[in-house]
C-alpha cells in the first residue's frame, strides 16, 4: 500500500513557524513509528497572493484534491486588508473548502488538566471539558446568493443570503451523529428556528436523521441561549451542530473556554474518496497572530494537535493519535508552556521551537 499523501500549505504570519513544529512530529513518527508520509508543500493565502496574484492558485487546489489530507497554518495579515476582496487571503481558505466539499467542520474544545486554572471561567466548571462541535462549512450566509453590496434610493446596502438544502443539513446532521457514537451520545442541535425559516428546516431534518440514532439522545437549542449555556454550565453538552455562521461563532466561544486558542485544532472533513478516505483539511484555530510572527513566542500545540486529528480521522492511527495527545498532555503537566499560557509573573515561556523539543522528548519516552 501506497504511503499516505499530506500536503502542507503554511500560509502566513506565523503559521510557517507552527507548520515547521509539525513536520518535525510527522519526521517523528516515520523515524521511529514506520509511519511514512509522502508530504510536499505549496502556498496558500498572502503568500499566495505575493507569488502569483491570487490567494490560491488553481495548480494548488488541484494538488488539495488529489491527496489524502491537507494541513494548513494561518492565513491573513494587516499587509493585505487594503486587497479588493475577491482575492483576500481568506478567499482561498473558503476556495478549499468549498471546492473540496469539506462540509463537516470538527471543532472540538477540550481542557487538559495542567490548564484548567488557565480559563476565564471557575475551574470548576471547566476541567475535564471535552466538547465536539460540527459546523457545517460550505453553505448557509457565507456562500448564500444574492449577496454584494448596491445601491438602493441612493444608499449602500449590504446583501447575504442564508441558505441551506435539506441534502445540506442531513449530510451534518449524520456527522455529528456518527461523533456522537462514539463519544457520549448525546447531540444538540443550535439554530434559530424562532426567527428564521432556515432554522425551521434546519430542526426538521436534524429530528429526521435523529430516527437513524435512537441510540442518541438529541436536543435542541437556539443559539443565543447556546452561546450563554456555553459560558454558564459547559460540561452539559458533549456534541453540538450548528450551522455555519453560527458554529463559527459559537466554536471560537468555546475554544476561549480552555484558556487559549493557541491549544485547539479543527478538522474539515467531506465525502469519502477512491480510497475510502475523506477528503479532509486540518488547521489550527488560531490566526496568524501577526503581532508575534517571527518572534519564536508561537505557540505549536493546536498546529501539532490538528496533526493528531488528521491520524484519527483520515489514517486510521487513532493509537497514535493518542499517544500524541498524552505526549502533549505530559508535557503540559509538567510545566511547559509558551507565553500565551503564561501570566506576566510566570518565568521566561518557551519558544516555539523549545516546545516542539518537549513534545519530542515526550515521545521518545513514550516508546
Amino acid at each position: 500500500m501506497a504511503n499516505p499523501s499530506l500536503l502542507i500549505l503554511a500560509g502566513d504570519g506565523i503559521g510557517p513557524e507552527v507548520m515547521d513544529e509539525v513536520k518535525r512530529i510527522i519526521g517523528w513518527f516515520g523515524d521511529k513509528r514506520d509511519l511514512t508520509f509522502v508530504v510536499s508543500e505549496d502556498l496558500v493565502g498572502g503568500a499566495a497572493y505575493d507569488a502569483h496574484g491570487v490567494p490560491l492558485h488553481d495548480d494548488t487546489m488541484a494538488k488539495a484534491q488529489e491527496v489524502d489530507a491537507v494541513l494548513l497554518g494561518a492565513v491573513g495579515g494587516p499587509k493585505y486588508d487594503n486587497l479588493d476582496f475577491s482575492v483576500k487571503p481568506e478567499r482561498g481558505l473558503l476556495r478549499l473548502r468549498k471546492e473540496m466539499d469539506l462540509f463537516a467542520n470538527l471543532r472540538p474544545a477540550q481542557c487538559f488538566d495542567a490548564l484548567a486554572d488557565f480559563s476565564s471561567l471557575k475551574k470548576d466548571l471547566i476541567a475535564g471539558l471535552d466538547i465536539m462541535i460540527v459546523r457545517e462549512l460550505t453553505s448557509g450566509v457565507y456562500f448564500g446568493e444574492p449577496r454584494g453590496i448596491h445601491i438602493e434610493d441612493n444608499m449602500r446596502v449590504g446583501i447575504n443570503t442564508q441558505r441551506y438544502t435539506e441534502a445540506e443539513i442531513e449530510r451534518a446532521a449524520r456527522a455529528a451523529f456518527d461523533l456522537a457514537m462514539k463519544r457520549g451520545k448525546k447531540v444538540c442541535s443550535m439554530e434559530k428556528a424562532n426567527v428564521m425559516e432556515s432554522g425551521i428546516l434546519w430542526r426538521d431534518v436534524v429530528t429526521e436523521v435523529h430516527a437513524d440514532y435512537q441510540e442518541v439522545e438529541l436536543s435542541h437549542m437556539y443559539a443565543d441561549n447556546g452561546a450563554m449555556q456555553l459560558v454558564r454550565a459547559p460540561k452539559q453538552f458533549d456534541v453540538i451542530l450548528t450551522d455555519n455562521l453560527f458554529g463559527d461563532i459559537l466554536s471560537d466561544c468555546a475554544a476561549m473556554l480552555t484558556g487559549s486558542l493557541g491549544m485547539l485544532p479543527s478538522a474539515s472533513l467531506g465525502l469519502p474518496m477512491a480510497n475510502g478516505r475523506p477528503k479532509a483539511m486540518y488547521e489550527p484555530v488560531h490566526g496568524s497572530a501577526p503581532d508575534i510572527m517571527g518572534q519564536a513566542k508561537a505557540n505549536p500545540i493546536a498546529c501539532i494537535l490538528s496533526f493528531a486529528m488528521a491520524l484519527r480521522y483520515s489514517f486510521d492511527e487513532g493509537a497514535e493519535a493518542d499517544r500524541l495527545e498524552a505526549a502533549i498532555e505530559k508535557v503540559l503537566a509538567d510545566g511547559a508552556r509558551t507565553g500565551d499560557l503564561m501570566g506576566p509573573e510566570d518565568g521566561t515561556p518557551l519558544s516555539t521551537t523549545e516546545m516542539g523539543d518537549v513534545i519530542l522528548t515526550a515521545l521518545d519516552e513514550s516508546l
